[in-house]
């Protein structure tokens, strides 16, 4: 599993705190949106989520979309719950993991091992803790893996990754080269900007509302689909 601090730490406002111990002091544990069954560390209004920023980090650290329920994820995550089948006994990516939902689920399907990668290291330490709290086994690496083969991977999930046109473009042909060498790709998105609808087939559904929606906003739907 993930290793994760567990004893809270005293914070030096002068510097950045540790990650973890952050965390389960300034973030609360609940539910994740759509999935009663999961609980993930969240953010709200006095998080203080900048805190753990490093301003002295070469190219500074990614926004925390980690620590924030995003529909695509959710939607993803419910339907591996839903279908259980489609994880038990396989090795499994979340590829962009944020918090880990998708994994965590694809764990509690029966998935045979969990990888999520990211490249912010606060959704390292959030994985862990969010693994642990649902009693999951997941190994989180801090790594950009779209620039390297196809990984050891029987399926890879892939959450809300299609927002930016360079992050689209470079993880839509590392998806190729992963679906050329045999392994199945399972994609969750509310359809965002540079969503690669060529390639994709519609497997399922849901009615969930996205990060950013206004509470009045009508709801859309996010979509699993398979890519191929």
């Amino acid at each position: 599993m993930v290793r994760s601090e567990t004893d809270d730490v005293a914070v030096n406002p002068g510097a950045r705190p540790e990650s973890a111990s952050f965390i389960q002091a300034h973030m609360r544990l609940a539910p994740a949106l759509f999935l009663p069954e999961i609980r993930l560390y969240a953010a709200h209004p006095a998080s203080g989520l900048r805190r753990l920023v490093d301003p002295h980090r070469a190219g500074g650290d990614p926004p925390p979309y980690w620590a924030y329920h995003w529909a695509g994820g959710a939607a993803l995550a419910r339907y591996i719950l839903d279908r259980p089948a489609t994880a038990a006994g396989v090795r499994v990516l979340d590829l962009g993991a944020g918090s880990g939902v998708v994994g965590i689920a694809a764990a509690i399907a029966g998935a045979r091992t969990v990888l999520a990668a990211d490249i912010d290291r606060n959704a390292i330490a959030a994985i862990g803790l969010n693994a642990a709290a649902n009693g999951v086994t997941i190994t989180a690496v801090e790594d950009d893996l779209t620039a390297g083969p196809p990984p050891e991977m029987d399926l890879i999930a892939v959450g809300d990754l299609f927002y930016e046109q360079g992050l689209a473009t470079r993880v839509t042909a590392f998806l190729g080269r992963c679906v050329a060498a045999g392994v199945r790709v399972l994609i969750g998105d509310p359809g965002r900007a540079y969503l690669p609808h060529a390639r994709l087939r519609l497997l399922a559904e849901y009615p969930i509302p996205d990060f950013g929606d206004a509470k009045d906003a009508a709801t859309k739907r996010s979509a699993v689909f398979s890519f191929e």
